[in-house]
């Protein structure tokens, strides 16, 4: 028999919508603005584009109190924020100063980031991979021995969505920075979860996405700090100052931007409450002798407070994975964009997981509005399982 109630414990692959976001959304629909194009001359044309530019500073107010709106490029999601970033800042970079021909690259990069290392090869970048260490951490001391002044571009994420740690971007940033390179930020799994200034972390450019906090599928922001060279990857109109072509999408904007002012209020207190609970999770998992936290001693990494990253010796995640499913508990095997593969995580091979290991990981992933009850209840079914 099917179970009477799934709980999703899948959230780093994208999160139920947000009752504010919602809302906001039906608010829209019912106005007169909806289908209006902001980019119009008329009035309702005018009251569109001033709906779209408040909502352009709340997302910027989200990142820091100092953050221009103008730094905020709206696009169609995380994948073309990463990818507008990665190809367009060296390529501009490389127009101004033709001897930055190198971009630097984390090894535990989200798929858009890494599927696109072949379009920077092919327009005549080399690209150098820094791997984490054994915690899944890029170190300052890694990224700087692999540095030079022919650097254009360093891009490492905010926090890996497979382990949920954190990296020291700050320190990276002014690596990056002390050799005259640019450096970009895949934000995407930390935004909004874990407390930060834009400005403070010193970063040039920072890739964001709605459904990665309870807003809708298919929107998502870049913040581009003033005077960072880019150049535009698609064409075919002025939007978003020429670097995202085609008519916002104002509807997904305004719910993006009602989740974004849901958590900004209580984002440092809902991370200690979260991270309380993944806290409890990793105890009573990794109290059974077969279950292990992939990035070693969890109590002593930085992470992100609702992911908790595990492997079990002797099963696979598949299989895993479909007897927790029996029991009503949704889960994945790291990346959920990579879910068809059978092998073992990137992520973790680069940080020295055994293959074998990998090939059991498991990814269980929550915010604020997860039960603790449910939790309990998936460590018991997981230790069912495991036997």
């Amino acid at each position: 028999m099917p179970p009477q109630k799934y709980v999703n414990l899948d959230y780093a692959a994208s999160t139920p919508m947000r009752p504010e976001a919602i809302k906001a959304q039906q608010a829209y629909d019912s106005s007169p603005l909806a289908g209006v194009n902001p980019n119009s001359l008329h009035s309702l044309g005018r009251q569109a584009a001033i709906k779209l530019e408040d909502c352009r500073r709340t997302i910027a107010h989200s990142l820091g109190a100092r953050v221009r709106s103008s730094e905020i490029i709206f696009t169609g999601g995380g994948t073309e924020a990463n990818v507008l970033a990665l190809l367009g800042i060296p390529d501009a970079v490389r127009q101004r100063w033709r001897t930055r021909t190198r971009v630097i690259v984390s090894a535990i990069e989200h798929d858009s980031i890494l599927d696109n290392i072949a379009s920077l090869r092919a327009s005549g970048f080399e690209v150098d991979l820094v791997k984490p260490d054994r915690a899944g951490r890029i170190l300052p001391d890694a990224l700087a021995a692999v540095m030079g002044d022919d650097v254009a571009l360093v891009s490492v994420m905010m926090a890996n969505n497979e382990t949920g740690v954190v990296q020291p971007i700050g320190e990276l940033a002014r690596v990056a920075h002390a050799h005259g390179a640019r450096i970009h930020v895949d934000a995407i799994q930390g935004w909004l979860h874990t407390p930060f200034d834009v400005n403070e972390l010193g970063v040039d450019a920072l890739s964001l996405a709605g459904h990665k906090i309870g807003g809708p599928v298919g929107i998502g922001a870049l913040y581009l700090k003033t005077r960072t060279p880019i150049r535009a990857r698609s064409f075919g109109g002025g939007q978003e100052v020429g670097l995202r072509p085609g008519t916002q999408d104002l509807r997904a904007i305004i719910a993006l931007s009602a989740a974004a002012s849901a958590l900004l209020p209580n984002v440092r207190t809902d991370a200690v409450r979260v991270g309380m609970m993944a806290n409890k999770l990793y105890a009573a998992l990794c109290e059974h002798p077969r279950i292990h936290a992939t990035m070693g001693d969890w109590s002593t990494i930085d992470r992100l407070p609702g992911i908790v990253s595990i492997y079990v010796e002797g099963m696979d995640s598949e299989e895993l994975i479909l007897q927790l499913d029996g029991r009503g508990f949704e889960v994945s095997a790291g990346s959920a964009c990579s879910s068809g593969s059978l092998d073992a995580s990137h992520v973790l091979l680069a940080m020295g997981v055994p293959r074998e290991d990998a090939l059991g990981s498991l990814r269980i992933s929550f915010d604020d509005r997860v039960d603790e009850r449910d939790l309990d209840r998936f460590a018991r079914a997981v230790w069912e399982v495991v036997g």
